[in-house]
């Protein structure tokens, strides 16, 4: 007999249908010489430090690294603590004995590192010795598993595979666990978690937050003129200059105005070429899906794996946005299906092959770009239709014509001032045909244009208006998860070039499968929020930036360099035992300088009786005023929209339940205002703004 393990039980179905596994049995499929069975995500994990007899955050028993991992069944939350999950341990019991009751084991996990990893932590803890050949496979059709099935791998291929996952388990283990138990020893109470990536992560989304907040705008003075086009249009000149003094820019202004031509000192024209976008991998397609659709990272994911499950879609946790040349043989009737499709009638431009910037094989490491699989996409709810003619509308540009542009730039002189205008006619659409009109809004920064006339330099322009605009410098928006999964995806570096991004994606933080759960880990942990669709950092958030910003632990570059390790063990490059050796050492460093930080919060006793439990003092930290007594806790964080309220403050709020009107406090739009600050009947703490003299309304609360 021979058992087929996957990932989950629809899974699981599919194959064990194609084998001809039909009998149910608890826990698996049975027959045709095949048994198959399932884990449900991971069913073993690395034992916390209680598992190596280390109890409490103890200072003297930082940092936890054992001379060898401790494999267990996975454990869910007790009434104290943890305890083993019943249905994981039956599961793990049955396939313990399927396992040893085989000749051979096929290994059907997802075909990525997690996947991987799930197998092989089960087959050590089981202490398996059967042998084991593996299923790689790009999708879930019928045709897909078959193909696979006859062209098994040996198991032993996929090694550095695993051994990059296990290193990449074990740091994330021993940086978090140390870390976290490091900064709330450093504290003195409550809990701060820390990690290897989630910590860089929440430092770039609290670095944007108080760059946005503490730019001050600054006015400036632009000038406009315009004169005849074609076709009786007219064309719109700028000032190349930007003025900061009013004076200055109404004083030339009104030598443009009284002028009455303009001449040109140069006129430039060309022919633009637009390449087509490069094919999706998740980290795009989750991206766009935040920005044109407002879907989170993480619903795009589960969207994503829910079409992969249906045979929609390719294999969803790619990190390349390219095929190689066996797929690329497979386009054009990928494309004719597309084009069959309701949705995309008539958008498939007739092209004898495919353009081919998306193909190169060498580009490709376990899974291609996100393709479409020629399965029909009946009954899809609203959300999951768009993501799948996301992934259906770009294979149709990848592999159109690129968009060819004729453009314009003209340089005028008007009374001393040098004006530019810029105007470019689509001459072929190519690629964006696909969405027309809507895709260039949406992916061109400079939009056509009315046609610019063929001006020669010397030419004189008869001005049909002048104008002047007053605008204000801007800062850089706050993240949103489209650009946060950016920034992760070049450890913060800003790159706008697809191919140079792509090139860099060794070097990102997190990785595309993991980058969705870290997002949500900061909101999880309440280190974050989302305020539309913008990321903004909570007081909590903002708190532990404030004490490890300038530490290692917070590093973007140096996180971005520890997954270019790891990616290196998976090539086979770099032996798993020296990274295990370099971030042993990078954990007793963070561990040391986490606690040396327990300065930052140094504590004081306000002299004021907790106003929850009655039976604590509160005590005044850096950034935070917290109950003394453990069964409570009760935390008051100082910062409150922009504004950090006093020791005098605080004390109005813990002895009267409020502060007094206080003054400076800024929206998240940005906007000042007043209020009170008072706790809620749950002792959180809320704004209360003043009646209005004008309405006789109740006084409006808010967070």
């Amino acid at each position: 007999m021979k058992t087929i393990i996957a990932e989950k039980p629809s899974v699981a179905r599919e194959i064990a249908r194609i084998v001809g596994a039909t009998k149910r049995e608890e826990g698996y499929f049975e027959g045709g010489g095949y048994a198959v069975t399932w884990a449900f995500g991971h069913l073993v994990q690395l034992a916390m430090p209680d598992g190596y007899g280390i109890r409490g955050f103890v200072r003297d028993n930082l940092p936890v690294i054992p001379d060898s991992f401790t494999l267990i069944p996975r454990q869910v939350k007790a009434e104290k603590g943890y305890k083993p999950d019943s249905g994981v341990v039956a599961q793990i019991k049955t396939i313990t004995r399927l396992f040893n009751d085989s000749e051979q084991i096929i290994v059907a996990t997802d075909a990525g590192r997690e996947g991987e990893l799930i197998f092989r932590y089960l087959y050590h803890y089981i202490g398996c010795a059967t042998p084991f050949v593996r299923l790689w496979i790009s999708s879930l059709t019928d045709k897909a598993i078959r193909d696979g099935l006859r062209n098994l791998e040996a198991g032993s291929k996929y090694d550095n595979l695993y051994l990059a996952a296990k290193a990449r388990s074990e740091s994330d283990w021993l940086v978090g666990i140390n870390g976290t138990q490091a900064l709330s020893i450093a504290a003195g109470h409550g809990t701060y978690s820390v990690g290897r990536v989630q910590t860089p992560t929440l430092a770039m989304v609290c670095a944007r937050y108080w760059e946005n907040r503490r730019f001050t705008p600054e006015a400036f003075w632009q000038l406009h003129i315009a004169t005849d086009g074609c076709d009786e249009g007219t064309v719109k000149f700028s000032s190349s200059e930007k003025w900061k003094e009013k004076e200055s820019a109404t004083e030339l202004y009104n030598k443009v105005k009284s002028a009455g031509t303009a001449t040109v000192t140069k006129a430039e024209r060309k022919e633009k070429t637009e390449e087509t976008p490069l094919l999706y991998d998740l980290t795009t397609l989750q991206k766009e899906a935040n920005a044109k659709h407002g879907f989170t990272a993480e619903q795009t994911l589960e969207i994503a794996q829910k079409l992969y499950e249906k045979k929609l879609i390719t294999y969803p946790r790619t990190g390349s946005r390219y095929i190689p040349e066996d797929v690329f043989a497979e386009i054009p009737k990928l494309l004719a299906f597309i084009g069959s499709l309701p949705e995309w009638k008539g958008k498939l431009q007739p092209k004898a092959v495919p353009t081919r910037r998306s193909l190169d094989g060498g580009k490709v490491t376990d899974h291609h770009a996100l393709l479409v699989t020629g399965e029909k996409p009946l009954f899809l709810s609203k959300e999951d239709s768009t993501v799948y003619h996301m992934i259906a509308g770009r294979m149709l540009e990848a592999f159109s014509e690129k968009c060819v542009k004729d453009t314009a730039t003209v340089t005028a002189e008007c009374a001393g001032v040098e004006f530019v205008a810029k105007g470019s006619i689509i001459r072929q659409a190519g690629w964006r045909a696909v969405y027309g009109k809507e895709n260039g809004e949406e992916n061109n920064s400079q939009e056509e244009t009315a046609a610019i006339p063929c001006w020669q330099e010397g030419d004189t322009l008869a001005l049909k208006a002048a104008s002047i605009t007053e605008g204000k410098t801007k800062p850089k928006p706050l993240h949103t998860e489209a650009t946060l999964l950016s920034a992760m995806e070049t450890a913060g570096k800003e790159i706008e070039d697809d191919a140079l991004r792509q090139a860099m994606k060794d070097c990102g933080i997190g990785t595309p499968a993991t980058r969705a759960s870290i997002i949500e880990t900061l909101f999880k942990r309440g280190y974050m929020e989302r305020c539309k669709k913008s990321l903004v950092p909570t007081e909590k958030g903002l708190a532990l930036y404030s004490v490890v910003k300038a530490m290692r632990i917070a590093d973007v570059a140096m996180t971005g360099e520890w997954e270019k390790e790891l990616a290196r063990i998976e090539r086979g490059e770099l032996p798993a035992d020296d990274f295990r050796r370099k971030i042993e050492a990078y954990t007793r460093e963070i561990t040391s300088e986490l606690l040396s930080c327990d300065k930052l919060f140094a504590r004081r006793d306000s002299g004021c009786k907790c106003p929850k439990c009655g039976a604590g003092t509160m005590q005044f930290y850096g950034k935070v005023v917290r109950c003394d007594n453990a069964e409570c806790g009760l935390p008051v964080f100082r910062l409150k929209a922009n504004r950090t309220l006093s020791d005098d403050e605080i004390k109005n709020l813990l002895t009267d339940g409020h502060t007094k009107l206080l003054k400076g406090f800024k929206s998240k739009q940005g906007k000042s205002f007043d209020a009170v600050v008072a706790f809620d009947g749950d002792y959180n703490t809320v704004f209360v703004f003043p009646e209005r003299k004008s309405k006789a309304t109740s006084a409006k609360r808010r967070k």
